[in-house]
């Protein structure tokens, strides 16, 4: 027979009224009436008390453990610390503190394993990025040596691919210790007065150049006239900006704008990048400012760069305290946003 509670509370019930009728046989003066009604009364006083003691405190609470234990199984981390605070029952106080401990570690365990993936995919990411510029010297040298170096044209043209390569074998590997100084806090930042409308500037004239070869008109937009003076890093803010106004030409179209928009209020200044390029899919979004993301990986490679601008934007933008932000659609355009403190 299976202890159930109410199994449980008529036996302690039926134990307790022997025990009862007991003692009062002993006592002068007891009438068998009295003796059936202090046996029945303490029969049906001592199963109610008994059950629901047994049952609200001991086996309601086990059940809970139980669904507690499947709420686990199935990830169900829902659960505040208010109602742990405010219980008085220790079952449960003990039920919902097992349960957010499991609930912490098991979010500790879910955040490992990502950083693991993480870690994993970052290897083989650098593992192919180092692979290629490396082959591509490694090829073009070789070839030489095997005897194309006797021919001046041959020669030339090697040597020159040769150095292309390991230019973006440089450029990797300094990105590489750039982001890994910034993640690592060792980059400090030199806070000091910048004109945006300055920096923006020249910017424009350093890619003059790649902007028409694509036929890509850069305007600067303001609310304002005169200088834009925010508290910043001169040299990290350039790169920044420099950053994302390229990726606006590199990714845009042909015949393409990109617009950079500063509006200011009394405390900040909102600056925007934005293309009218094809776009970015909304399942990529989350993900482009991680390292080597690449939306379309073999149209990334033709366009160049290392792919780690925007995780190095990303943690630039945060050492300054402000957060970037991005929004797009397809056919209509890239546009990326973020705040400095201003300036007077």
């Amino acid at each position: 027979m299976s202890l159930s509670p109410r199994f449980i509370a008529l036996l302690l019930a039926c134990l307790i009224s022997a025990l009862t009728l007991a003692f009062l046989t002993f006592v002068e003066g007891v009438t068998y009436n009295m003796l059936f009604v202090v046996g029945i009364s303490s029969f049906v006083i001592s199963f109610f008390l008994v059950l629901y003691a047994i049952e609200l405190l001991v086996f309601r609470e086990v059940n809970k453990m139980y669904k507690t234990i499947h709420k686990l199984k199935i990830r169900d981390f829902t659960i505040s610390r208010k109602s742990i605070i405010k219980n008085t029952n220790p079952f449960k106080k003990l039920n919902d503190e097992i349960f957010v401990y499991v609930a912490k570690k098991q979010k500790e365990i879910d955040e490992l394993k990502r950083l693991e993936l993480f870690r994993r995919e970052f290897l083989a990411d650098v593992s192919h990025e180092l692979k290629t510029p490396i082959f591509a010297a490694q090829g073009f040298i070789h070839t030489l040596i095997d005897g194309a170096v006797d021919d001046e044209k041959v020669r030339d043209k090697f040597l020159s691919k040769a150095a292309k390569s390991l230019d973006g074998l440089d450029a990797l590997v300094k990105d590489l210790v750039a982001l890994s100084q910034l993640e690592t806090g060792e980059v400090k930042m030199n806070f000091d007065r910048v004109d945006l409308v300055l920096v923006t500037k020249e910017i424009f004239d350093q890619l003059e150049d790649i902007a028409s070869k694509k036929n890509t008109t850069l305007r600067l937009k303001t609310t304002e006239p005169g200088p834009v003076w925010v508290k910043a890093d001169p040299q990290r803010i350039l790169q920044v900006m420099t950053n994302l106004i390229e990726n606006g030409v590199k990714y845009g179209n042909e015949n393409g704008r990109v617009v950079v928009s500063l509006e200011g209020d009394k405390k900040h200044v909102l600056v925007s990048v934005r293309d009218d390029g094809p776009g970015i899919p909304p399942e990529h979004l989350s993900r482009i400012f991680e390292r080597f993301y690449r939306v379309e990986k073999s149209r990334s490679k033709d366009r160049g760069g290392t792919g780690l601008g925007l995780a190095i934007v990303k943690h630039i933008l945060n050492a300054h305290k402000a957060k970037i932000t991005v929004m797009s659609k397809l056919e209509k355009g890239t546009t990326f946003r973020f705040k400095l403190d201003r300036l007077e």
